[in-house]
């Protein structure tokens, strides 16, 4: 009732539905980014291809700079450019053995291709480096990717990025998906009330990135 409201105090301030709509829509996504955060950045992309360019300049004039290679690997795999970041990564393969970060990036190329088994290998590789990379992150990835093929792995997964990030809505959410997958309705909804109840007891400045999950988490209860 109240967008209504406002956006009839709009067309009557503007004297136009269209621009009035487009201004609401406007405000609607300031204050998300501002309070919830469901909406993606809109600057964001921009600033990550701006500096996609930079560093694909940067190699040109030197092909073998490792700290160019890995932080453009690391954008291309943000923008699903798996192809492009899987082949930098495998350059990089012989003189970043000993990284967690690097394996869990390849792990992440290779998920994106489609290449469950050989993720899977270089997750537990950076896993085995290092249990915590990326704050389990390399848990996290696993059970993402698992939760439609092989719900008792996502299970598996989740429940061991959930003791990593006892904090964490987004694992308890992941939790509750893998349950509902294997009809496992109770168990399901039992996740799905942690990651409400974690959401709630955390600190403002923690909700504004955990509030999205919760969000999921509500709506996927309600379906239950």
């Amino acid at each position: 009732m109240s967008k209504l409201l406002l956006f009839g105090a709009l067309v009557w301030l503007v004297g136009n539905p269209f621009v009035a709509l487009v201004i609401l829509l406007l405000i609607i996504y300031i204050l998300d980014r501002r309070f919830i955060g469901v909406f993606p950045s809109i600057t964001k992309p921009i600033k990550r291809l701006r500096n996609i360019s930079s560093l694909r300049q940067q190699l040109s004039l030197n092909h073998h700079d490792i700290s160019a290679k890995r932080d453009l690997a690391r954008l291309l795999l943000e923008r699903k450019k798996y192809n492009e970041a899987y082949a930098l990564l495998k350059e990089m393969e012989p003189v970043s053995e000993q990284s967690a970060e690097f394996w869990d990036d390849l792990g992440m190329a290779a998920m994106g291709l489609g290449h469950l088994e050989e993720a899977e290998r270089h997750l537990h590789q950076a896993l085995e480096l290092n249990e915590r990379v990326r704050y389990g992150q390399s848990y996290l990835r696993l059970a993402a990717i698992y939760k439609h093929k092989d719900a008792a792995k996502a299970i598996e997964y989740a429940k061991k990025y959930g003791q990593i990030q006892s904090s964490s809505s987004e694992a308890f959410y992941l939790l509750g998906t893998a349950y509902a997958s294997l009809d496992r309705k109770d168990d399901a909804r039992q996740a799905y009330n942690e990651s409400l109840a974690i959401y709630r007891s955390l600190p403002k400045y923690k909700k504004r990135h955990e509030r999205k999950w919760a969000l999921r988490s509500w709506l996927k209860r309600t379906r239950l």
